[in-house]
């Protein structure tokens, strides 16, 4: 059965779409740009600000269903220019691990609400 959410601490969606569904053992984040949850307006200070206010959006959205960043199987992240990955591996490692999830990293022109950058994340709901 599919359970969706949309978060109360975390940042709200910026369209219509749940920030996180749940099915069996499955938790689908919902890409993740870095928008400040209180004012739900993106960060400044460049991408290192970006990748960790995405970062800790999910890990706060995660926390608010009784997970942590360690029930991560899978991301994706999103960047509006690669020659970023360097400094946004250094964020992410931070984040995750040391049995960090499998990822892909992709490139593209441009994110919601002009983003540097946008995660998503697929979460087991059981460790075992």
């Amino acid at each position: 059965m599919k359970k969706c959410f949309n978060t109360i601490k975390g940042p709200k969606a910026v369209g219509p779409y749940s920030t996180l569904t749940m099915t069996d053992d499955l938790v689908f984040v919902s890409g993740m740009i870095p928008l400040d949850p209180e004012t739900n307006e993106l960060v400044s200070g460049g991408i290192e600000n970006q990748a960790r206010q995405a970062l800790e959006n999910i890990k706060t959205v995660l926390e608010e269903v009784g997970l942590t960043m360690n029930h991560a199987l899978k991301t994706t992240v999103l960047l509006t220019d690669l020659s970023a990955f360097g400094a946004v591996n250094t964020i992410y490692g931070e984040y995750f691990g040391p049995d960090f999830p499998a990822r892909a990293c992709y490139e593209v022109s441009k994110l919601p609400k002009s983003a540097l950058i946008e995660i998503e994340v697929i979460a087991a709901r059981t460790l075992e």
